[in-house]
């Protein structure tokens, strides 16, 4: 193979596919569209100006195109990242803001590689669901300021943003529905002039690219102190919705991708945002799902142009852009939100054969995104109630069944199932120590030894046998529960 030949191998698919290009192009204008409003929005929770927000959105899905491990997710200024970063603005002012951005950047890329990413495999799949339709509700929410006392136009103009989404893929998929939803909105209400909120309306844009510098505050410990727990709690949220946006983007288009890197891109681009002076970010659910399962797109272009367009639209068309009607914005969002939501987990067919405890995980998971408008807390209190279901089912699996000799000389007792801290709290209570030979077998052959609860559950067996003058024997343990039980065994004295 010829070196040009190798290098064709190598392109991006957007450089050899126009197709692609063209979906990657469009995406990121119509995403760069979307962010504007929410930027602003997310900047007044913050309690910075606009064009913090801006500015952050720019920088974050700039640098995350070019560091992350998830292509076409979409990293920006966020409103979980503004709530927890607001109190720290208010009482300490907007340096200490900045300084908390940069750490909880460092903070990302220590967590990315200790490995954090690899607790996702803990979050079962109704987690996920309950997280998916929380987020679909959450951008419905967003929307209904936006719906409540405003002009009567703005109500036939976002359905008639609707209906455009609705057909306008019928007749041609090149352009994204979005986007021609977004420009005729605006060019009838411009043209006819309709008085509707605008863009405008939520905060002036910035005139000019942001600038590097170092925080404005001293570098002390006592700052460090002030700063590191609000900067904690960023890196937490930042990437925990970072990783659930990335496995879900992960299932959408049927790839795999790489969570440390992107735990370790979140934390690289924190760290740019926050020399710019941005308010810092994370994965932004919304405009992602704008980008990818609305518009297509597949690539690391979108996400970049998506940020690139950002500045250019504030920058040279900031006249323009403040004319855009929030109606149509607030069209594709209410679009998203329909299209996120699993449908198909509420159905009554799924909801029949599902079992009570997964239904319950998926509710709670939904009730608690919904009351803290926190997707973090509601993965965590779902994931920690799902263990809780999982344990209970599996508590009563190890079963005890005793066969005794003919001769009645010893008794073979057969353990089945697993044995954990939550099985093993009952398996003591299963013998019939004063009736039983003076030999006792316990064949566990047929189970696992998976902690040091277990452990001591046998050695108490082993203990109330040993008062009434019988021996116990131990058989057919696995190699690493033999292991475990003879590095345990008789030194956990003190712990049943």
């Amino acid at each position: 193979m010829s070196p040009a030949a190798r290098l064709r191998g190598l392109e991006p698919d957007w450089l050899s596919d126009p197709k692609v290009w063209r979906t990657e192009v469009l995406a990121g204008l119509v995403v760069a569209l979307a962010l504007i409003p929410e930027a602003i929005s997310f900047s007044i929770i913050a309690g910075v100006d606009p064009a913090i927000g801006l500015f952050a959105s720019f920088t974050m899905a700039v640098t995350i195109a070019i560091v992350g491990g998830r292509r076409a997710m979409i990293s920006a200024a966020t409103g979980a990242v503004a709530l927890v970063i607001a109190p720290l603005n208010r009482e300490h002012g907007f340096g200490y803001l900045v300084a908390a951005v940069i750490l909880a950047g460092a903070f990302q890329i220590v967590l990315g590689m200790l490995g954090v990413a690899k607790l996702m495999r803990f979050v079962p799949r109704s987690v996920m669901v309950g997280f998916v339709n929380a987020l679909a509700i959450l951008i419905f929410m967003a929307q209904v300021p936006e719906m409540t006392d405003v002009p009567w136009p703005v109500y036939p103009l976002i359905v008639g943003g609707l209906v455009l989404m609705v057909l306008f893929p019928k007749v041609t998929t090149v352009i994204p529905a979005p986007l021609v939803s977004i420009v005729v909105l605006t060019v009838l209400t411009v043209a006819a002039g309709i008085a509707v909120p605008t863009v405008g309306d939520k905060g002036a844009l910035p005139s000019s690219l942001p600038t590097p510098g170092l925080p404005d505050v001293p570098f002390t410990l006592d700052t460090f102190t002030v700063v590191a727990p609000y900067a904690f709690a960023m890196a937490l949220v930042g990437l925990m919705e970072s990783l659930m946006t990335a496995k879900l983007v992960d299932d959408i288009t049927d790839t795999r991708s790489n969570k440390t890197r992107e735990s370790i891109g979140q934390g690289i681009a924190n760290i740019v945002t926050g020399f710019f002076g941005g308010m810092g970010g994370c994965a932004m659910i919304g405009q992602t799902m704008i980008n990818v399962r609305v518009s297509g797109a597949r690539t690391r272009l979108s996400t970049f142009l998506a940020g690139a367009f950002l500045m250019v639209l504030c920058i040279a068309f900031g006249p323009v852009v403040s004319d855009l009607p929030m109606a149509a914005l607030v069209a594709v969002m209410v679009m998203v939100s329909f299209g996120t939501f699993d449908w198909h987990s509420i159905a009554p067919r799924t909801l029949r054969r599902m079992p009570a405890g997964e239904i319950t995980v998926m509710v709670l998971t939904v009730a608690v995104v919904v009351a803290t408008h926190n997707l973090a807390i509601g993965v965590v209190v779902g994931s920690l109630t799902a263990m809780v279901v999982f344990a209970k089912r599996v508590a009563h699996l190890a079963e005890v069944t005793a066969v005794v000799d003919p001769d009645g000389s010893e008794v073979v007792y057969r353990v089945t199932g697993e044995l954990f801290f939550a099985s093993s709290n009952d398996l003591v209570t299963q013998f019939d120590y004063a009736t039983d030979p003076d030999r006792v077998v316990i064949d566990l052959s047929a189970t696992h030894i998976w902690d040091a609860s277990s452990v001591a559950a046998l050695d108490a067996i082993e203990t109330k046998y040993a008062q009434r003058g019988k021996t116990v024997e131990i058989t057919g343990l696995n190699d690493p529960s033999a292991h475990l039980h003879g590095k345990l065994s008789g030194e956990l004295a003190g712990s049943h």
